[in-house]
């Protein structure tokens, strides 16, 4: 049996927990908050202005086997909601996101040694959330399965240094770089903890060489797609632009800089729309480049998925990713990807067939896609059906059953 530990929860951790729960290896599912139909919390979820709510609605099945410890996540989405910043200021905090995960991770160790006695031999948690969890674990001869849902931090700095010197002007976007060493170190000994280390993408795995120490095993079991529910209409370029599309963080850790930069000479034959919040305000570089597109802050899931469907090719230039689930979604609206190597799409990707696969960085390799596309703008729909028959082959059910498969076949249980 397993103990599932994540504090905030997600499409991916709630696949997983699916195939815990159907293959009967869960024992408890531990979280901050869980909302299940019947709740009073479950039909005020339906007001857009409480839409966090919502997406903490879980499976009513699963209730029974969960658990929850509210008081700082609550107080941490309250705080953001008033803009309180000093309450969610990274790490110092009181009820910042850091302190969210730490005492998430201390409550679930303290449940471990009733967990062993009652069959528990393996604890699934994340990074950030597992170091109190896996220290606990091991004293009880219980596995430690983690997940590291983002490349490792050693090489994000190594490939990310060399943009605030290629592109200084972009520099103050690179937010990432602020954890104390303490917090650092930690990610670095929940590494060292754990028995089996699960990725989704053979680029999350490629970042963990810059780990110094000696690591368990490493398996790549890429993220689902979501349901294919929707047949895109594709129109003829005729009399009209290219419509791209961007969605995702403004910052320069997403390549954005080179987008922009990509269809600058192609401004006749293309139109780019950015979806996203911008990591800073004063970005200089970012306004200016802003003001030449079309710009939308943000917008509910299920408009983004519209969003893309309405548009021809979906761009998504990063620089480091631990997967970009925005390419799955793009994918499943039939809409064909460009993206680098540094994300999941080599593993989702034919390049060729489905979408293209760019080198990291290149603003001309991403235009010479676009200047073939427009050269032969029936690849649009050839490459999008493609995609979204791929999306089809791999519904969030698969990934879960592959998890699933891969605990039981190991030495977890």
């Amino acid at each position: 049996m397993i103990v599932f530990s994540h504090p905030t929860l997600n499409a991916n951790a709630k696949a997983l927990i699916q195939g815990l729960f159907k293959n009967k290896i869960l024992y408890k599912l531990y979280t901050c908050v869980a909302i299940f139909k019947g709740q009073v919390l479950y039909k005020l979820g339906v007001n857009p202005k409480l839409k966090d709510l919502k997406r903490r609605r879980l499976d009513k099945r699963w209730q029974k086997f969960t658990e929850v410890n509210s008081f700082f996540e609550f107080g941490r989405l309250i705080a953001s909601k008033l803009q309180l910043e000093p309450l969610t200021r990274h790490e110092k905090g009181f009820f910042c996101i850091d302190r969210v995960y730490q005492k998430h991770d201390h409550w679930v160790a303290t449940t471990l040694a009733k967990a062993k006695k009652e069959g528990v031999t393996g604890v699934y948690a994340y990074e950030d959330g597992a170091f109190a969890t896996f220290t606990k674990a091991k004293q009880l001869g219980i596995k430690c399965i983690y997940d590291l849902p983002i490349g490792y931090w050693r090489m994000a700095r190594l490939l990310m240094q060399k943009e605030f010197e290629l592109n200084p002007e972009w520099a103050s976007t690179l937010t990432g770089f602020n954890d104390s060493v303490a917090k650092l170190q930690k990610k670095d000994q929940e590494l060292a903890l754990a028995d089996v280390i699960y990725v989704a993408s053979s680029f999350t795995k490629q970042t963990l060489t810059a780990y110094s120490g000696k690591l368990a095993e490493i398996k790549v079991i890429p993220y689902g797609f979501p349901e294919v529910n929707f047949k895109k209409e594709y129109r003829s370029l005729e009399g009209r632009k290219l419509k791209i599309l961007f969605v995702g963080g403004l910052s320069q850790r997403k390549g954005i800089s080179y987008l922009f930069e990509a269809v600058a000479g192609l401004r006749e034959q293309v139109e780019l729309t950015v979806v996203g919040h911008k990591s800073v305000a004063n970005c200089s570089a970012l306004n200016q480049a802003l003001e030449q597109h079309h710009w939308i802050p943000t917008l509910p899931h299920h408009q983004v998925l519209a969003c893309m469907r309405e548009h021809d090719v979906f761009v998504f230039p990063s620089l480091f990713e631990g997967f970009g689930l925005v390419i799955t979604e793009a994918m499943s609206q039939g809409i064909p990807v460009i993206t680098t190597e540094r994300t999941a799409g080599p593993d989702l990707i034919t390049e060729g067939e489905d979408g293209w696969i760019v080198p990291a960085g290149s603003a001309s390799a991403i235009k010479e896609v676009l200047e073939k596309i427009l050269e032969a703008p029936q690849v649009v729909q050839q490459y999008g059906l493609a995609a979204q028959r791929k999306a089809q082959t791999r519904p969030w059910s698969v990934y879960a059953q592959e998890m699933a498969d891969a605990i039981l076949s190991s030495k977890i249980l």
